[in-house]
């Protein structure tokens, strides 16, 4: 075996950015200038925290232009996003950007919203704590996958997606280099943002006791 695996945990902290968005021009200029820590609060984190509401919103600013703004179209364009495909957050931002003036750039009344309802950009922080669940076997690895708490499993899984900026996961990582090829295969085409975190504990945990 490797190295043994280290699971950690992270807590977010979340801050309001003072910069916010009455019309979609508005909106386009927060996207370009917020740090990328924000892009990821409006998308990746807003999925994550909203996957029980159906239809499922796809990001804040999709959510916001549709249902707050009234601008369904344009709402449906930045909706369909997808993601999940996006390794590097500046890509990412670059697509709504794209999104957004090809909207911004027809000639047509400007939608505003009153005073009380425009849209914040937000951002937050990962503080990440080391955890007492150390692996240095595939057993081990399991027990602890039990045993760990959400927020721990979030890290390894989602964080790791924009950390490591190659769509890996730190469990798949590690697997791999521990020569079981087929369960980090496996991990890594899971898709986390269908499912709950205590059923991707399960799925994982399933997909690795195979092996123990």
């Amino acid at each position: 075996m490797t190295a043994p695996f280290n699971f950690y945990t992270q807590a977010h902290l979340v801050r309001l950015l003072g910069t916010k968005a009455k019309n979609a021009a508005e909106l386009t200029e927060g996207i370009r200038k917020v740090p990328t820590s924000s892009i990821y609060y409006h998308t990746h984190h807003f999925l994550r925290q909203h996957n029980y509401l159906s239809p499922e919103p796809t990001n804040d600013f999709a959510y916001w232009v549709s249902n707050i703004l009234g601008r369904r179209e344009l709402g449906e364009a930045l909706a369909s996003v997808d993601i999940i495909t996006f390794k590097d957050l500046e890509d990412l931002r670059s697509e709504f950007i794209r999104k957004l003036e090809k909207y911004n750039g027809r000639n047509g009344p400007v939608s505003e919203v009153p005073e009380g309802h425009e849209f914040h950009f937000m951002s937050c922080i990962t503080v990440v704590t080391p955890t007492h669940c150390h692996a240095a076997s595939v057993p081990e690895f399991v027990d602890c996958l039990k045993n760990i708490s959400v927020n721990s499993l979030y890290y390894h899984v989602f964080e790791a997606r924009m950390r490591l900026t190659n769509g890996a996961n730190d469990f798949a990582i590690w697997l791999r280099s521990n020569g079981l090829e087929k369960a980090a295969l496996n991990i890594s085409r899971l898709d986390p943002y269908t499912m709950t975190l205590e059923g991707l504990r399960e799925r994982i945990i399933e997909i690795v006791g195979k092996y123990v």
